[in-house]
């Protein structure tokens, strides 16, 4: 008998929906990845084709969050455990 998380995981592969899924953990996970304070002015929006589109309240924040978005995007995909994220877009 298998384990009902063995099950699910067979039902995404076969939809081909797990990169859909990891996609949009970015969204979910965007505030444990990089901390309240810079969560506090911005906002995740939505991904499209691996590109992560994030609101941010001042052009401050966007300069200063452009200037860290690699670091970001790596720490994005560590917390979804695969490279799902190819780009950000500050907004």
């Amino acid at each position: 008998m298998k384990h009902l998380k063995e099950v699910i995981n067979e039902v995404v592969e076969d939809a081909g929906i797990r990169s859909a899924i990891n996609q949009e953990a970015a969204i979910i996970l965007w505030e444990e990845a990089v901390g309240e304070v810079v969560s506090s002015v911005t906002k995740a929006e939505r991904v499209e084709s691996g590109t992560l589109t994030v609101k941010v309240e001042t052009a401050v924040w966007r300069q200063e969050l452009h200037m860290q978005k690699e670091e970001v995007i790596n720490k994005i995909n560590k917390k979804i455990g695969t490279k799902a994220i190819r780009e950000i877009r500050f907004i």
